[in-house]
């Protein structure tokens, strides 16, 4: 039996780019699902970074995207658009969207769905696409990582960081990751990094080399660009990949080209929002072989940090930025 679909939904918004305390509840329409798309009841969002960086005026939703914060977002399908099967009606989902997450209402492309299992709570679920579509692209697509290399990670107990811990343990990687903190760094140890290195008190190069006797990691992950790529750059082994997803830390970089040509390393990177619905299909229906079984048999979970009620969106950005989380940070939805 289907649910009463209101013709009004609560979501968070800003009238002007700024800091957290910008961010207010306002009432929009329910939006109508199109051709491929579906109406999910949201029962939680996933806060990432993209959208602390949107609500400060720096990262625009694509064209067509709504103006809504939120990428992820986890619950029932209660309605869809043409294209798709009357069958979807109740399932529960997790899926990718281009915006619209920070509401009780959010449309999502039924090619960017996943499946929740019986056992995985909405909240975790939620906690899953961004980062896992994320990584999954960057360390395994574009970085090729294969069994018995090593990955270097910068943001060791970010949401990302913590899901390339898991991930890359899964599939036989060594994992070396980069934090704040010696308390963060037993933290990421916990959660399965082989070795940790907190970056305020220790050259990470230095840190690398001594762990991998010399020789270098295979892949870095690097959030931070700027001045962290040269220092990354060092610590690869040859033919190593760098892979670049964020820029935290700087835009620009001065390379030393004739060492990364005599050293054949590769130098590449991503963003994940703007990309056409049909790589995301594929990036999705890649994940459903090759990373959800592990979800589905309860071998990967993400690590839940804390989770906000949505009208207290302002403090879940508050916590994000100072940095204070270890994994992922959610958003409940009331649907009164």
């Amino acid at each position: 039996m289907g649910i009463d679909i209101p013709a009004n939904m609560i979501a968070m918004g800003y009238d002007m780019p700024g800091g957290p305390e910008v961010l207010r509840t306002e009432k929009l329409p329910v939006p109508t699902p199109g051709a491929g798309e579906v109406l999910v009841r949201v029962a939680y969002a996933g806060v990432n970074r993209p959208d602390v960086i949107q609500r400060m005026g720096h990262y625009p939703p694509p064209p067509g995207a709504s103006p809504i914060p939120g990428l992820e977002i986890a619950g029932e399908i209660v309605a869809h658009g043409d294209g798709v099967t009357p069958e979807c009606i109740g399932q529960n989902i997790c899926a990718l969207v281009t915006g619209g997450g920070y509401a009780e209402y959010c449309l999502a492309k039924i090619d960017h769905c996943l499946p929740v299992p019986d056992d995985l709570p909405l909240d975790q679920a939620a906690a899953l696409p961004e980062t896992l579509f994320t990584v999954w692209h960057n360390v395994f697509e574009r970085g090729w990582a294969c069994e018995g290399e090593t990955l270097l990670v910068h943001g060791g107990t970010s949401g990302i960081g913590t899901m390339a811990t898991k991930l890359g343990k899964l599939f036989g990687l060594t994992v070396i990751v980069t934090c704040g903190s010696d308390e963060k760094c037993a933290a990421a140890r916990s959660i399965g990094a082989d070795h940790a290195i907190n970056y305020k008190t220790a050259d990470f190069v230095e840190e690398v080399k001594a762990i991998t006797g010399g020789a270098g990691v295979q892949l870095v992950l690097d959030m931070v660009s700027g001045d962290y790529v040269p220092r990354n750059l060092a610590c690869l082994a040859e033919d190593g990949r760098h892979v670049t997803i964020a820029v935290l830390g700087g835009m620009k970089a001065e390379l030393n080209m004739a060492q990364i040509m005599a050293r054949r390393l590769t130098l590449t990177g991503s963003t994940l929002r703007a990309r056409p619905d049909a790589f995301k299909k594929l990036l999705c229906d890649e994940i459903v072989r090759t990373a959800w079984p592990l979800v589905e048999e309860g071998k990967l979970r993400p690590e839940m940090d804390h989770v906000f009620p949505l009208a207290e969106v302002t403090a879940a950005h508050q916590r994000m930025e100072a940095g204070d989380h270890i994994g992922k940070i959610v958003l409940e939805m009331d649907h009164g």
